[in-house]
């Protein structure tokens, strides 16, 4: 049943899309939706539902703006980051994959007819944006080859539309990731080189001042430069403190979003401000228990390692065991046992138990340590080295 109703819903995309290329489009050839006031408008409500994960309320109005301007990928590309939003808290979920990739290829086929019959700037500009979400997820899903063809493409047509920022701050977003990844891409891949070669170069420094400027400025695409700019800011920069400014203005902004959520509460950890980080982790799980959207295993793992690490801190060590193991219990639901939070958590307890004077438990969970980990890891070297001690 569920094969047949994404067959259904495929269909039915395809048919919609062909209807696009037979609706009435301007004739004017700076024509832009990206630029509309009035468009822009009637979508505030829809954007911030779609950050504030009321996706079902969002895609009402985004189907709304496909019946108006269905000719432009702007509606399909607005519905497949709707989707992108529902992926992103947990990357191991691939519910939404078929469904999100449904509607940016039906955005890029759009997209493709803008750039050649109407408006070069725009369509190339929606081009690379499609491209870019794609590559993305492809990523994610370790697809390297698609990752690389659509990053390769994604980076084309930013290039293309590369200094018309002065035309919308959502334009000048395309320079701003074209001048920051251009650069950080080899970086970070060598591999890619060769590929990134052919493109002039970027400028890292400027592409962080032009997020600033959409940041601030821009209406699609404000929320998406302030995500990057976070992201940069922590995992790139190493400015924590930047980075939590920025977290904590979009958590507040978007409370129901539970990717800036987790952000948030794990800056407010990190940094040490364990009595807001304690406030905001039980908020998680409370969500997680109410099944609210976009709250699962994944952030769970994270708010309940938080929690029993703060506790130990504290030497609250009932309070400590007791979430660590909720840790534990999170991180095999969400398939996770191989990754950090578990591992740590399982380390932790056999810390605590030692503490305890339990000798045997200790040496149960440094074995299983052991198990979980390669030689080469730090757990492993500091589990080997307690066993030896026990």
């Amino acid at each position: 049943m569920k094969k047949l109703l994404i067959f259904v819903c495929c269909v039915t995309w395809m048919n919609s899309a062909r209807a696009q290329f037979t609706a009435k489009i301007p004739i004017d050839s700076n024509y832009s939706i990206l630029a509309n006031p009035f468009i822009q408008m009637e979508s505030t409500e829809a954007i911030n539902d779609m950050y504030n994960f009321r996706f079902e309320r969002s895609m009402s109005h985004f189907n709304y703006l496909r019946k108006e301007y269905g000719w432009h990928p702007l509606p399909y590309f607005l519905m497949g980051l709707n989707y992108w939003w529902r992926i992103l808290p947990n990357f191991n979920n691939e519910e939404y994959d078929k469904t999100f990739h449904a509607y940016m290829d039906t955005s890029m086929m759009l997209a493709e007819r803008l750039y050649k019959d109407l408006n070069k700037v725009e369509g190339a500009f929606m081009l690379a944006a499609t491209y870019a979400f794609q590559g993305r997820l492809y990523s994610e899903r370790r697809e390297w080859g698609k990752a690389a063809y659509a990053g390769k493409n994604a980076l084309k047509y930013l290039e293309e539309c590369k200094g018309n920022g002065d035309l919308s701050p959502e334009l000048l977003f395309g320079d701003a990731l074209f001048n920051y990844y251009r650069e950080w891409v080899p970086e970070n891949y060598p591999f890619l080189k060769p590929v990134m070669a052919i493109f002039p170069d970027g400028d890292k420094e400027k592409g962080i001042e032009q997020l600033k400027i959409v940041a601030r400025n821009a209406f699609y695409t404000r929320t998406e430069a302030q995500y990057y700019l976070m992201r940069i800011s922590y995992y790139e920069e190493n400015d924590i403190q930047g980075s939590m400014q920025l977290a904590g203005y979009l958590h507040k902004t978007f409370p129901g979003n539970a990717y800036f959520h987790r952000f948030y509460t794990r800056l407010l950890y990190q940094s040490g401000n364990y009595g807001e980080a304690t406030k905001e982790c039980k908020s998680i799980l409370n969500r997680i228990d109410s099944a609210q959207a976009g709250y699962e295993y994944n952030s769970g793992r994270y708010a309940s390692f938080f929690l029993g690490h703060m506790n130990e801190i504290h030497r609250n060590f009932e309070d400590a065991k007791k979430y660590f193991k909720l840790a534990m219990e999170y991180g095999e639901a969400a398939d996770a046992t191989d990754m950090g939070y578990y591992i740590y958590a399982v380390l932790h307890l056999g810390r605590i138990a030692e503490k305890e004077g339990d000798s045997e438990a200790a040496k149960a969970y440094y074995k299983q340590v052991r198990k979980l980990t390669s030689r080469s890891h730090s757990a492993n070297k500091e589990a080997k080295m307690k066993l030896k001690q026990l």
